[in-house]
């Protein structure tokens, strides 16, 4: 958390402002939909979404203005809108661990629940005329979903390549961290190509912390998580990629049959994790996520150095050097 606390430094007064306004957003005129919307807002976690609104707005210009704090909102109830919804299409009973809204007021309630902060943030960019900030955040909202469905489908199939998987993540994950920072630019009045620029690092930085998040199926035991998840899920990542288009016919088989029959079965999981590992797939993804990382500085560097630039590159080494 300490790492947290630095990146947070140059922003914390607009961190501090940015959670009563984001609370009194949320406000309605139904009890049980403040009770549930305060369930929410007080699970918070460390609002890394608009910490990279804000740090991208000062860097940029020096300052948060009123649009980055409703750019953040925005983000921030549409996100949380997608997480409700993603809790009851995966069937979670735990989110954070603490219990899910679907585990504690059921399906029906929680996808009410999404669609009501979906509406809250729609609202919210008409009423002040941020179609901008709108477009931005609608275009990432639809590459989402695209990327959950391309990874269903090719879940079902186990025909994925390198590709395809980066496609599918930059879709799935990075394009949300994107948003919030070309929100970031634009909403300090910054240019086209600047806000560009910005949502470039952003879906460069989003796909390192992808990358990530795949090398924790492999590695997470040794931080007391279980390993495997990924695998059982029938999730192609990257290093699993990386060896079963290497391997030759009679090894791509017994990798395909493990992921097709035996997702389930540990002994197995565990036999292809090992496999994955001495065939270098760790070490691969380990190679990509850096060259991401590096991508992603080499455009801050175009920018004015200041603390919240500086916060930024932290957040970065944080986003590939995180323990969870």
């Amino acid at each position: 958390m300490k790492t947290i606390a630095k990146i947070k430094a140059p922003i914390e007064e607009e961190m501090e402002i940015f959670e009563r306004k984001f609370r009194e957003s949320v406000r309605s005129q139904v009890p049980l939909l403040n009770r549930i919307t305060m369930f929410l807002v007080t699970r918070k976690g460390k609002r890394m979404r608009p910490m990279f609104v804000f740090l991208t707005s000062k860097m940029l210009a020096g300052h948060v203005s009123e649009r980055s704090y409703r750019g953040a909102g925005i983000i921030e109830l549409i996100h949380t809108a997608t997480i409700v919804h993603d809790d009851v299409v995966d069937e979670s009973t735990y989110r954070r661990g603490f219990f899910s809204l679907n585990a504690v007021w059921r399906n029906k309630i929680a996808v009410l629940v999404g669609d009501y902060l979906l509406a809250k943030g729609l609202i919210w960019s008409i009423d002040n005329d941020d179609f901008d900030l709108l477009r931005i955040i609608s275009v990432a909202v639809r590459e989402m979903s695209e990327g959950e469905l391309l990874q269903i489908e090719k879940a079902r199939r186990l025909d994925i390549d390198e590709s395809t998987y980066y496609d599918i993540i930059r879709k799935k994950t990075a394009s949300l961290i994107a948003a919030c920072t070309a929100m970031g630019a634009a909403s300090v009045g910054m240019d086209v190509k600047t806000v560009n620029d910005m949502h470039r690092f952003g879906e460069l930085t989003g796909m390192a912390f992808q990358i990530k998040d795949d090398l924790f199926d492999y590695t997470a035991g040794d931080i007391g998580k279980p390993t495997g998840i990924d695998i059982k899920e029938r999730k192609m990542t990257l290093p699993l990629i990386h060896v079963l288009n290497k391997a030759d016919k009679k090894k791509k088989k017994w990798m395909l049959r493990i992921i097709r029959k035996h997702n389930t079965d540990k002994k197995k999981v565990k036999e292809l994790i090992d496999y994955v590992k001495q065939e270098g797939g760790l070490d691969y993804a380990v190679q990509k996520m850096t060259e991401y990382k590096n991508q992603a500085l080499r455009i801050l560097e175009r920018y004015p150095d200041n603390e919240a630039k500086e916060s930024l590159k932290l957040m970065l080494e944080y986003v590939i050097n995180r323990n969870i």
